[in-house]
């Protein structure tokens, strides 16, 4: 589907995801053709059908990006209240998550904005170890270019969404 026409509705569901699941879910290619999914929680989008996230952990998904830019990311609503829901009225009220696709920018220095951006978003956790641990000191980013998505459907619980 159009990310363009479409991108306030991915926004929002992608916003819903990492409030409920704290992650997303990134598939690349490995060199042999295999997928290899990692999750990801601090990807960020701007207004333009573009994002970035932070590269600090990953280890075999760097390796990907060198043979192949292109990344899958999957969002779901993994919120109990959602899902009770649905599953008792038998129809989703929205989707119940979304495939976004786009092309990964080479890793490179977080700007001064991005840094605060991301350190506002944990800010909640600061005086925690496990802050200091992984969120303290995040440096590098990659940027995406997102041109496509898909939303999850799930039957007739739904068609009454397409």
């Amino acid at each position: 589907m159009n990310v363009f026409e479409n991108w306030g509705m991915v926004k929002s569901a992608l916003q819903v995801a990492m409030k409920s699941s704290h992650h997303l879910s990134f598939a690349t290619v490995t060199e042999d053709g295999y997928p290899h999914v990692t999750p990801i929680g601090s990807l960020i989008l701007r207004d333009d059908c573009t994002g970035y996230y932070f590269e600090e952990y990953t280890i075999q998904m760097p390796e990907n990006l060198k043979n192949n830019q292109r990344i899958s990311i999957l969002a779901v609503n993994s919120g109990f209240l959602f899902w009770i829901k649905s599953i008792y009225s038998g129809r989703f009220s929205s989707h119940p998550g979304i495939r976004l696709h786009g092309k990964v920018g080479e890793r490179r220095p977080a700007t001064e904005s991005e840094i605060a951006v991301w350190q506002n978003r944990v800010k909640s956790v600061k005086k925690t170890k496990g802050y200091e641990l992984i969120w303290k000191n995040l440096k590098y980013v990659r940027d995406i270019q997102f041109d496509s998505f898909e939303p999850i459907t799930a039957g007739k619980m739904t068609k009454h969404l397409i």
